[in-house]
C-alpha cells in the first residue's frame, strides 16, 4: 500500500520579540534554519519538507535563505500560523500535514519518524497525533501529525486567537470531538520540564551553539541519546539556559486553556 503525500510544515519567521531573527542565526558555518531542515530531511517519513514564512518584507530574507539552500518555501499570513499552515498544505498537496516550529533545531529525525509512523498505523483511529498532550521528550522535539481533512476543518471554525496563533489547539482542546493519539517516551522518563533544546532566548542559543560545536560534524547525524551523553559528560552546556526549562507559550494562556494546567508551564 502507498504511503499518503506527507508535507512537514515548518513555520518560520525573522519577528521574534526575545531574540530578532533566531532563525537565521549561523549554527556550524550555516543559518540555524538551514540546520535544522536539514535533520528534518534526514526522517524517513517526513515527505516534502516546506519552510512557511510570512508576506512581510522583514522576512524576504527567510524565503531568500530557502532559495539559497534550495529549500521549499511558502508565505502566507504572519498571526493566522492555521491560516499559513492551511495554505502551504492545500498548495502542495498534502493528504497529511506534519507540523514542526522552526525552534526547534534539535530535534531528532528518528522522534519524527517514530510520530508519524504510529500516526499512519493506526490513521483509522485518530484525528490528530503529537509527541506532546502529555508531552515527554525533551523539549525542541515537538512532532505533530494530523490528515488534511482535519486541518481544514479546524482552518474553517477554529475562532479563538491562540487556535489561529498556535495551528493546532482546536484539536486537543477538543477531546470529545477529536481522537487525539500521543506518543510517549519509551524510556518512561519526562523530560519535559527540564531538558530545554528549543530556543526563544540568547541562552538557548548558547545551549544550541555549544551543542553543535561539541557534536558537529563528529556525529553529523547526531540524535538524542548522543545530546544527552554530551551533557552528562559537561553539565555547564545544560546550564546554559536551564533557568528556562519549562518555560513555554502555554503559560500565557492557563485562563483560557481547557486540557492544559500550571503543571506544564513555568514562569519566568
Amino acid at each position: 500500500m502507498s504511503l499518503p503525500k506527507i508535507v512537514t510544515v515548518v513555520q518560520a519567521r525573522m519577528g521574534s520579540s526575545r531574540l530578532p531573527g533566531k532563525v537565521l542565526l549561523p549554527l556550524a558555518g550555516q543559518p540555524l534554519l538551514a540546520r535544522m531542515v536539514a535533520r528534518v530531511q534526514r526522517a524517513q517519513l517526513a515527505g516534502t519538507v516546506v519552510v512557511a514564512t510570512t508576506t512581510e518584507a522583514t522576512d524576504d530574507a527567510v524565503a531568500e535563505c530557502c532559495a539559497t539552500h534550495g529549500l521549499a518555501c511558502f508565505r502566507g499570513d504572519a498571526l493566522d500560523l492555521l491560516d499559513r499552515h492551511y495554505q502551504a498544505a492545500r498548495h502542495y498537496g498534502a493528504d497529511v500535514v506534519l507540523k514542526i516550529p522552526s525552534d526547534c533545531p534539535l530535534i531528532d529525525p528518528a522522534i519524527i519518524d517514530e510520530v508519524v509512523g504510529f500516526y499512519l498505523h493506526f490513521s483509522d483511529r485518530y484525528d490528530f497525533v503529537s509527541n506532546l498532550h502529555p508531552a515527554t521528550f525533551p523539549d525542541g522535539n515537538d512532532v505533530e501529525v494530523m490528515p488534511f481533512a482535519a486541518l481544514e476543518t479546524a482552518w474553517r471554525e477554529a475562532q479563538r486567537p491562540l487556535e489561529r496563533e498556535h495551528t493546532t489547539p482546536f484539536f486537543w482542546e477538543n477531546p470529545d470531538r477529536f481522537r487525539v493519539g500521543n506518543v510517549a517516551w519509551d524510556t518512561g522518563q519526562d523530560f519535559s520540564m527540564t531538558h530545554r533544546w528549543t530556543i526563544d532566548y540568547p541562552e538557548d542559543y548558547a545551549f544550541i551553539s555549544a551543542v553543535y560545536d561539541a557534536l558537529y560534524p563528529t556525529i553529523p547525524a547526531f540524535g538524542l541519546d548522543d545530546i544527552l551523553n554530551l551533557i552528562s559528560k559537561r553539565p555547564e552546556i545544560a546550564q546554559l539556559n536551564a533557568h528556562l526549562a519549562g518555560v513555554n507559550w502555554y503559560r500565557n494562556h492557563l485562563d483560557e486553556l481547557k486540557t492544559v494546567d500550571a503543571s506544564q508551564t513555568r514562569t519566568l
